[in-house]
């Protein structure tokens, strides 16, 4: 694809993003669009949120589970980056008119990494040395792709489909929980509405940290000291809308929630 498609389709993205709307995918209107070219699109899309005075202070992976991956129809992981407006703290309140547009949670396993970690090469021995603690979190995806009609290239060039996280209070050391065997909960307005575990993400949480940190390796970005990384969704995705309160409690580490308005 060319530089001024990939330019077009950044500003698309991320106007809709300011705006709060929806475009047709990228999917329908370039079948040969690469995965290549789709973070190529994400790129641009960031060098507006960056020129409009956002700060990157972290990354994400996406697509991590079956379950997620089943229900989006997406088969590989993805990732994405996380800016300074898009952090929300535990409890607080999300407001949706005009900020997200079909937000999803998912319960997932936050890393706070205390030095840089630079692939390809990199291991999970070094990948839980180079964390500062982990926390409980929740992702609330969201798509500006119109009616979440996405394929892997649409969902990667809206930066993985990210719309807000929120960090929970509990932090641990990774060495003090077993982040594979780890049970998590959640709970939508009272009610059990998912269970899973760490195996669902790739395995294992670190897994997909070790895998974001070699992928973004080989196109030079490194996961940086200070960063929070988001590490994929152990539970099947969950819509949600004003008035809805929901919450996840991890075994050994804690809780998150988070009310919608």
């Amino acid at each position: 694809m060319n530089d001024n498609k990939i330019q077009q389709y950044g500003d698309e993205l991320y106007n809709a993003l300011r705006n709060c709307s929806t475009v047709t995918p990228l999917t329908e209107r370039e079948p040969e669009i690469t995965l290549d070219d789709a973070y190529r699109i994400s790129l641009k899309m960031l060098e507006r949120r960056l020129a409009d005075g956002e700060q990157i202070i972290g990354k994400k992976i996406g697509v991590t589970s079956k379950a997620v991956q089943n229900m989006l129809n997406v088969y590989q992981p993805d990732f994405g980056y996380l800016t300074d407006r898009m952090i929300y703290a535990n409890g607080d309140e999300i407001k949706i008119e005009g900020q997200l547009i079909a937000p999803r949670a998912e319960g997932e396993i936050a890393f706070v990494l205390k030095r840089d970690l630079i692939g390809p090469g990199v291991t999970n021995a070094e990948v839980i040395a180079a964390t500062e603690c982990v926390m409980p979190c929740f992702e609330i995806i969201d798509s500006r792709i119109h009616d979440w009609k996405i394929k892997i290239q649409d969902t990667v060039a809206d930066n993985a489909s990210c719309g807000v996280f929120v960090l929970g209070d509990a932090a641990r050391l990774p060495s003090e929980i077993d982040l594979t065997t780890c049970g998590m909960v959640m709970e939508k307005n009272g009610e059990i509405v998912a269970t899973g575990a760490g195996a669902a993400a790739l395995g294992s949480p670190v897994n997909c940290i070790t895998w974001l940190a070699n992928t973004l390796g080989l196109l030079g970005v490194p996961l940086k000291a200070g960063e929070v990384i988001l590490s994929g969704s152990l539970v099947p995705l969950m819509p949600v809308a004003a008035g809805d309160h929901i919450s996840v409690a991890v075994g050994g580490l804690g809780h998150c929630d988070v009310r919608f308005g």
